[in-house]
């Protein structure tokens, strides 16, 4: 990583995407993190990152962004909207449930083409994998969470890109790799 984030930042960050999600979900204004002494450095990293929900130890969204223009915290907040409301692959959360989520927050590194499959490591490593107008993303925590070798980390890459699972082998398939800082709240 190029740049580190603070205990105390983590925290912010953390604070900063429950109360954003509190407050959209409650149809309030969402919380100005400018106005946070502890977020002023972070103003200034520009870079992407994901929020994940988690509900009992199991997703319930993830949304985020591989690079971005805007600050660090303003990623953070519209990843945390769209994690809670446009993952398309659950509901959208409401106010009643957030009490039962735990959030993650992964700051990436700017991605970049893998030179070589083999130096792909488990765990540090996310992946991007594209192809024509297909693209997916796992971030580095997943294939540890799944217990998946590097092989099935890039065929289920391909597969959230809608490919075929050994389409990491085609010549005409980008691979990209980025690392991430990940921090989340204590389990609910």
């Amino acid at each position: 990583m190029k740049f580190e984030i603070s205990t105390t930042e983590k925290k912010f960050l953390l604070d900063l995407a429950r109360r954003t999600l509190q407050a959209h979900l409650t149809h309030r204004d969402i919380p100005r993190w400018q106005d946070t002494e502890a977020l002023v450095r972070l103003s200034h990293v520009h870079t992407g990152a994901f929020v994940t929900l988690n509900q009992d130890g199991k997703l319930r969204g993830c949304i985020g962004f591989t690079a971005s223009d805007d600050p660090l915290p303003a990623v953070i907040q519209e990843a945390a909207i769209s994690a809670a409301e446009r993952d398309p692959r659950f509901p959208p959360v409401t106010a009643q449930k957030l009490p039962d989520l735990t959030i993650e927050i992964s700051v990436l590194t700017q991605p970049e083409m893998v030179p070589d499959i083999d130096l792909i490591e488990l765990g540090r490593h996310g992946l991007i994998v594209e192809k024509d107008w297909h693209r997916g993303l796992l971030l580095p925590q997943v294939p540890v969470e799944w217990g998946w070798s590097r092989e099935e980390f890039l065929g289920y890459t391909c597969e959230k890109a809608g490919l075929d699972k050994t389409a990491w082998q085609d010549s005409d398939t980008r691979i990209y790799w980025f690392e991430a800082i990940v921090f989340h709240e204590k389990s609910r």
